[in-house]
This record gives structure tokens, C-alpha cells and sequence, in this order.
């Protein structure tokens, strides 16, 4: 057994508790307090799971502390909440429409059946509806289904066949309020802008899909050959049943009404086209008060220039329009067109040659009947047009009043 000095024990002694002294400030060193992020300078957080803040994610490491603010974090993008808004305001102004036809059984029999069905936008709190027309046609009865699944049965106001457009009315319960889509401006748009759809595609009610102005401008042929002008295409998804709905923008108003769809197979393939709302207000007055639009029309009657004519009679150009004859008295003969003289016999009919051709009206090359449908779609009796007309080799321009188009029709 070894022994030792007292100057050793003392030495010994001392450096036995300088080291407990450093080990213990090193021990103390690793435990210092963490001060939450929200209450720092206030004591000693808490991190109990009922004490924990709301705006404070913490990991499982515990000296590191995230703030993160969940005010701004949003359930939904700004477009989403566009989308949305538009749905929850405005969808339970599409009403579905469906039609009852009448057919002949092989009794010969007249026996109802279920004919097409459509969309529609109420467009007045006393029930008048805006569609297509070609969703009512030859329809004997027409039904209106709102978004409560109430239905009433309709009466068709007034047609516009030229533009597919036709007013309904239905009569709701007194007390009922109606929600109303408003008329925005289609002669606004842009290529580009966001639009958005709602319909009855395929009978699944109060469908919404969105989409842009993929084109302006677009001139149609419908069904009975007629060319509705300035059409709106859209990629928006347009299907069977969609028809008569509304096409709306960001801000819930009706720009256009979607009409028909490009598909080779029946089904969308994003080409789809509508009929500008402003076509719709100019006509929409006039279905309401005499259920049809009064339209403007050259008092005089032309045939359409086909091989045949223009070989026969040696014309100088192959499209247009012959004034084979003209109103004694009427706006074209004091307006200065000039009528044919000569007569031959065409089938059934007789034209007579030698008249002016109608080469523009309003603006519009005219090559064929269509066009001057075309033409004077927008125009009214009384109205005046210019017009060009081709006599013999000479270019002639003019300027002629209108007279109402079924007075001339119909004679």
C-alpha cells in the first residue's frame, strides 16, 4: 500500500473537483431553454400538444423552430375560385329543356313522344328563357326544368330561325324569385379569354366546363343552309344537350349561346361554336313583341347565277345575283337597278335576262342567295344599303331603301 504526502491528498483533491466543476458546466451547457417564436421575451414556452400554437410547425429535432403562416395558405388558386363563383351564382339560371313531339304510329295515328332536349338561360324574373331554336323545333309541347327540379311546361314566344335563337316562357309560382343571367358585350372579346359553359350535356344537369375564345368571327353554315355570321369558337366542352346555354365570362355574363359543336364522332373534340350575345339582343326585343324579327330586303326577284345562266346568257362573271325583275314603283327601280327583258323558260320558272347583277350589298360579297340572307340579317325596312351591281362590263354603286323581306317573299 502506497502511501502519500499531505501536500499530495491536497493536490489531488483540488483536481479531482476542478474536473466534477467542468464537467458539470459542460452537462449544464447542453441543456439551455428554448424560447417559442411567439412568446419569446415572455418566459419559457410550453410544449404541450394543448398549449402548441397555431402558426408554429415543429419537427422532432427540439432546439429547431419553423414559422409558418397558415392565413396564406388558400384551399383554392384564384382560378378555381373564379370558377367557382361563377357556378354558385349563375347555375341555377340554366334551366333543361325538353320537348314532346308528335308522331304518326302504323295506324296512321297522331301519338306523343319524347322529342330533343336542350339548355336555356332565364333571362327575365317573369320567366322568359333564351335557346336555340332548333332545341324547340317542331315541338307540340315544350318542358322547362329549374334547378330545384321543379317543371313547368312552356310556351314558345317567338323564333329566329336565321340565328337558331328562340324565346320560351314559363310561369312560376308567385313568390318564386327567378335568378337571371345579365347580357355581357361579345363585341368585346378577346382570342384568349377565359369563358365558361353551362348545360345539360347528355341530360347530366347544370354542367359546367371552362375554356377560352379560340376564335372570332367564324361564319356558319347551319342544317337549312343558312350562314349565321360572326360566330364564337371555344374549346370549351360543348356536347349534345348543351345547346341553348349560356357561354359566360369571368364576371357571370351571358356573351354567347352555345349552338353546335365540329365532331366527327358525336362527342366534343373542343371545337365548339356559340352565337354572340349581341346578336341576341337585337333580336331578342322583337321575338318577345312580335314572336318573329322584321327584317330588311331589295323589292325586286333574283335568281342566283349558276353555269348554265352565266354561259347562256354570256355574263361576264359566274357569281352573283340577276335581277331578273323589279317592283314597278318600287325602292330598287327609283334606287336605279335596272331588270331583265328578255324572257326564257328555266323548268318551271321563267327568268328574265339582260338586268343588273348584285355583286356586294352592305358591304358583303354577294355570290350566292345566301349571302344576301347574310347580308341583310341585321337591317330593317326603311333601312338603307349600299349596293353594287355589275352592268356589262361597268361597276355601279347605289344606294337602296329597304322594304319589309316577307312582303316580297310572299307575293
Amino acid at each position: 500500500m502506497r502511501l502519500y504526502s499531505r501536500g499530495q491528498v491536497i493536490f489531488f483533491s483540488i483536481v479531482s473537483a476542478l474536473i466534477v466543476i467542468m464537467v458539470a458546466i459542460g452537462f449544464s451547457l447542453l441543456r439551455f431553454p428554448v424560447k417559442n417564436a411567439d412568446t419569446a421575451g415572455s418566459g419559457e414556452a410550453t410544449h404541450t400538444g394543448a398549449e402548441e400554437s397555431s402558426t408554429t410547425l415543429r419537427q422532432e429535432t427540439p432546439h429547431t423552430v419553423i414559422p409558418v403562416n397558415t392565413a396564406a395558405i388558400q384551399p383554392y388558386t384564384e382560378d378555381e375560385r373564379e370558377n367557382i363563383t361563377v357556378y354558385e351564382r349563375f347555375n341555377s339560371a340554366v334551366v333543361n329543356i325538353t320537348t314532346e313531339i308528335v308522331a304518326i304510329n302504323w295506324f296512321l295515328e297522331a301519338v306523343p313522344q319524347d322529342g330533343g332536349s336542350g339548355s336555356g338561360s332565364i333571362i327575365d324574373t317573369r320567366g322568359y328563357v333564351l335557346t336555340n331554336n332548333h332545341v324547340i323545333e317542331k315541338a307540340n309541347k315544350v318542358f322547362i326544368t329549374l334547378a330545384d327540379g321543379n317543371q313547368y311546361e312552356g310556351s314558345v314566344i317567338g323564333v329566329d330561325p336565321e340565328n337558331d335563337i328562340a324565346v320560351l316562357k314559363f310561369t312560376p309560382p308567385k313568390g318564386t324569385e327567378l335568378s337571371v343571367i345579365p347580357f355581357g358585350d361579345s363585341g368585346a372579346l378577346k382570342v384568349g379569354q377565359k369563358v365558361l359553359a353551362i348545360g345539360n350535356p347528355f341530360a347530366l344537369e347544370r354542367t359546367l366546363t371552362v375554356g377560352i375564345v379560340s376564335g372570332l368571327g367564324r361564319p356558319i353554315k347551319t342544317s337549312t343552309q343558312r350562314i349565321i355570321r360572326d360566330m364564337i369558337q371555344t374549346d370549351a366542352s360543348i356536347n349534345p344537350g348543351n345547346s341553348g346555354g349560356p357561354l359566360l365570362d369571368t364576371q357571370g355574363r351571358m356573351i354567347g349561346i352555345n349552338t353546335m359543336i365540329y365532331s366527327p364522332s358525336g362527342g366534343s373534340v373542343g371545337i365548339g361554336f356559340a352565337i354572340p350575345v349581341n346578336t341576341a339582343k337585337r333580336v331578342v326585343g322583337e321575338l318577345i313583341q312580335y314572336g318573329k324579327v322584321r327584317r330588311g330586303w331589295i323589292d325586286a326577284s333574283v335568281v342566283q347565277l349558276f353555269p348554265s345562266l352565266v354561259k347562256y346568257a354570256r355574263l361576264p362573271i359566274s357569281a352573283g345575283l340577276l335581277v331578273s325583275r323589279t317592283r314597278q314603283g318600287g325602292f330598287a327601280e327609283k334606287a336605279g337597278i335596272r331588270a331583265g327583258t328578255e324572257p326564257v323558260r328555266y323548268g318551271s320558272s321563267v327568268i328574265y335576262l339582260g338586268g343588273d347583277v348584285i355583286t356586294t350589298v352592305d358591304g358583303v360579297n354577294i355570290e350566292t342567295l345566301a349571302d344576301l340572307y347574310s347580308a341583310l340579317e341585321d337591317n330593317k325596312p326603311g333601312d338603307r344599303v349600299a349596293v353594287e351591281i355589275l352592268r356589262g362590263a361597268r361597276t355601279i354603286k347605289l344606294e337602296v331603301q329597304l322594304v319589309d323581306r316577307e312582303e316580297v317573299l310572299n307575293q
